[in-house]
């Protein structure tokens, strides 16, 4: 019963680290509980133990999915990734069987159960990934290192040596004859080696909550000047562009309002204009009412414009883009979203899914995916290049998308959004956090543009900078700094992951070679207790080969 609630509170407790509460600190605290908790439940007793607390985390952490949909979907989608959580329970579990907590395992474990729900199924969904939760704590300064698996192996390692100094504290002499740490102080008659062996632990899991701080995040380089508009919408849900045409006109009155702040010299003339996904819903290419307005704003700006907005193409199907118009140019270049939202954008295996709910055929056509990275450049009149790196709404939660965008030349990245339809909730924090820690893991400013907020322009290390407000038409104005160089994250990309996965599978091979142990351990770490006449006092108890490995 013990371990059941520990994990439940530590699901529980996970949830207070991300938005909009916030507390970073939470997310150690809570999977330390679960390291605890999973520890010598073996395989099957680990998984229902990581599908218990994952539910505590994700069903009110996604609670936002279902605000309009209902809750059949928002609880499938929570039970799907709590699976994930289970998975880790199983096989930290196994891998603890002994009853000794074991850091790095628990670490390696996590960092490859979180990259495969980050990937499976239909192309995985990252979004409340440990590390975007950690914009504000000295582990998210990590992500500049090894990217968000990094930031995740950082703190899972970190809380799992928090777990194994509470296990030791609880095993040290004084608590029980023949515990784990005086069989490695070698001799119950050492009295400074076990605290040391209960004490090197958590000093060390502060090294690794410290180490983040020394990590530069630098934030220079020749600025320019953006523009991002949030126009706002007639009414949040799921019609929320029921009007398109008022949703456009929204964003140009909002436009040209700003223009006239620049004009009256009361604001500096943007460099780029950046609109929000569907904020021309009416396809701009084929309509010629809504390109004669995107047109008539770009020559009133004198300046080039990214335009978030849908194409009625390929025949049969839609294409959710970002469109890049120039003054007396049109429209230069155009990016197709990569990633659409399966259930949202398109309905995979629709005739499956159908046996189950008549509700997927509510998205009448489907989405077709992109197939290249988006950077538009454009010149400032100073000469400077701007070179956006594009990402669409949920897109900015995918590693790969977003590596792609800097590793192919971006020198800044541009998130357009639309979280009208999830209403006044923490969908919209949860994505800007995200925005945030991608300033850092890639060293680029973000200019970070929703069509209801939040919006904000972002710098490289971090610091969100006028957070709008939900529901509101508002414009985040300002100079960023363009940034060329690239990060150790940057440059390594997915490597940390595969080398946690080859890690992992060694450990779990070995694992297997050993067999099970002859009997089960508590969570503490305590075999069943034998018979006294089979250890005698008098006789001391040396270190098994065994406990030596469960360090690890």
């Amino acid at each position: 019963m013990l371990p059941l609630l520990l994990s439940l509170l530590g699901g529980g407790l996970l949830c207070f680290a991300f938005p909009t509460f916030d507390v970073w600190v939470a997310a150690p605290v809570a999977l330390a509980l679960w390291a605890w908790s999973w520890t010598g439940a073996g395989g099957r007793r680990g998984f229902l133990l990581g599908l218990a607390g994952g539910l505590v985390f994700f069903v009110p952490t996604l609670s936002w999915s279902g605000i309009y949909v209902g809750s059949l979907p928002w609880l499938a989608l929570a039970t799907l990734e709590s699976l994930f959580v289970g998975l880790a329970g199983a096989l930290y579990g196994w891998l603890s069987r002994r009853g000794t907590v074991r850091p790095l395992a628990f670490a390696l474990v996590w960092v490859v159960t979180e990259g495969l729900r980050s990937r499976a199924p239909y192309g995985g969904f990252p979004w409340v990934k440990l590390a975007f939760s950690q914009a504000d704590s000295p582990f998210g300064r990590l992500v500049a290192v090894g990217g968000a698996p990094f930031v995740g192996f950082a703190i899972a390692l970190a809380a799992a040596l928090a777990a194994l100094t509470v296990q030791r504290a609880l095993t040290s002499p004084g608590r029980g004859r023949g515990s784990v740490v005086a069989e490695n102080a070698g001799s119950p008659s050492s009295p400074r080696m076990p605290s040391r062996g209960i004490w090197l632990p958590v000093l060390a899991a502060l090294v690794l909550g410290l180490v983040g701080l020394a990590v530069p995040l630098p934030t220079d380089g020749a600025t320019t000047q953006f523009l991002g508009v949030q126009g706002n919408v007639a009414r949040p849900g799921l019609d929320f562009n029921a009007e398109r045409r008022a949703v456009l006109d929204n964003h140009v009155a909002a436009t040209l309002k700003a223009q006239q702040d620049v004009a009256a010299g009361r604001a500096p003339a943007p460099d780029l204009v950046v609109w929000p996904e569907n904020a021309s819903d009416i396809d701009p290419l084929r309509n010629a009412d809504a390109k004669d307005e995107i047109l008539t704003t770009v020559q009133t700006l004198h300046r080039p414009l990214i335009v978030g907005g849908l194409l009625e193409e390929p025949v049969g199907f839609l294409s959710n883009v970002a469109l890049l118009f120039e003054p007396g140019k049109g429209n230069t270049d155009r990016y197709v979203k990569r990633h659409p939202v399966p259930f949202a954008e398109y309905i995979p295996n629709r005739s499956f899914w159908r046996n189950f709910s008549k509700e997927v055929d509510l998205v009448r056509s489907d989405f077709v995916p992109g197939s290249r990275p988006g950077v538009f450049t454009v010149t400032t009149a100073t000469g400077q290049q701007i070179r956006a790196g594009l990402a669409i709404c949920f897109e900015v939660a995918y590693d790969d998308i977003m590596r792609d965008a800097v590793q192919t030349g971006a020198n800044v990245l541009v998130v357009q959004t639309n979280n009208a339809t999830f209403g006044y909730t923490a969908e919209s924090p949860q994505q800007l956090a995200i925005s945030r820690v991608r300033a850092m893991e890639f060293g680029r400013s973000v200019v970070h543009v929703s069509t209801v907020g939040q919006s904000a322009l972002i710098t490289p290390d971090g610091t969100a900078h006028q957070v709008t407000s939900l529901f509101t038409q508002a414009v985040v104005r300002g100079a960023l700094p363009l940034r060329d160089a690239t990060t150790l994250a940057t440059r390594v990309g997915e490597a940390p992951e595969w080398v946690a996965a080859a890690a992992l599978v060694a450990m779990l091979a070995l694992g297997l070679r050993r067999g099970r142990p002859a009997g089960p351990r508590t969570p503490t770490g305590r075999a069943p207790q034998k018979p006294p006449e089979t250890v005698p006092e008098t006789v001391p108890h040396t270190p098994k080969e065994e406990d030596d490995d469960d360090a690890a």
